[in-house]
């Protein structure tokens, strides 16, 4: 079926599905059981969003596995999942802010926390340097400069020292983990090791020595005569 005429299909379904979603979300307990699992999942998921987005910004370097259209695919993923990462890094700070868990100042300030500085200092830093990774990614034209290049390299790779904290953070300054979610921060850290790993060791493309174009001299001392054919463009 055309995708026009699927659109016009599921068009009449659409109220009835409107409906449902606001018959199941005003159900007794509902949005309190919704805020429930934000306050806890929320930053779960801006974590594996954002290891998604680092992972797969490492492999998008890679040119001894990954041909250009497999690298423009992963990069087109990786700026998906910093996306996301970023989306749900601001509900998880939104949803502790509004139900205390912190305060706006210790969320906006690093290390400002009362009661955990260090712990809620991380993600505070961690939530700074990924924003900076995604902005310079976002203008990443405005680097073009050797200078510049370099800079973007320094603020673009800030988000390995901020995935860093943010494991901490996500790690020790909640309640006790479940079993489940520190299996899959063990497996964040597995991936992320296992392509640095493949990145580093991957052979590094140097610049072929230069040869010069068949028919060029060799080279050694040039007479006069060989300068003036030179000039007259071979012809004796």
């Amino acid at each position: 079926m055309p995708a026009s005429r699927l659109r016009t299909a599921l068009r009449p379904a659409l109220p009835a599905v409107v409906l449902l979603f606001l018959a199941v979300a005003t159900q007794a307990g509902a949005p309190r059981r919704a805020l429930d699992f934000l306050d806890f999942g929320a930053g779960v998921l801006a974590l594996i969003s954002l290891t998604g987005a680092v992972l797969w910004g490492l492999a998008a370097t890679d040119r001894l596995l990954l041909h250009s259209g497999h690298r423009l695919v992963a990069q087109a993923v990786h700026r998906g999942t910093g996306v996301a990462g970023l989306g749900f890094l601001a509900l998880h700070i939104g949803v502790k802010i509004a139900r205390g868990r912190t305060s706006g100042t210790a969320a906006a300030v690093p290390f400002a926390d009362d009661g955990r500085p260090l712990l809620i200092g991380l993600g505070t830093l961690a939530g700074y340097l990924f924003l900076a990774a995604a902005v310079t990614g976002a203008v990443r034209g405005s680097f073009t400069s050797r200078r510049g290049s370099r800079w973007w390299r320094v603020l673009h790779m800030g988000a390995y020292v901020a995935w860093c904290a943010a494991l901490v953070h996500g790690l020790k300054s909640g309640r006790a983990a479940a079993g489940w979610v520190t299996t899959g921060y063990m497996l964040c850290v597995a991936g992320v090791a296992v392509v640095l790993v493949l990145r580093l060791r991957a052979p590094r493309r140097g610049r072929a020595p230069y040869s010069p174009p068949p028919g060029a001299d060799s080279g050694g001392p040039r007479s006069p005569d060989r300068v003036a054919r030179h000039s007259r463009g071979g012809r004796p």
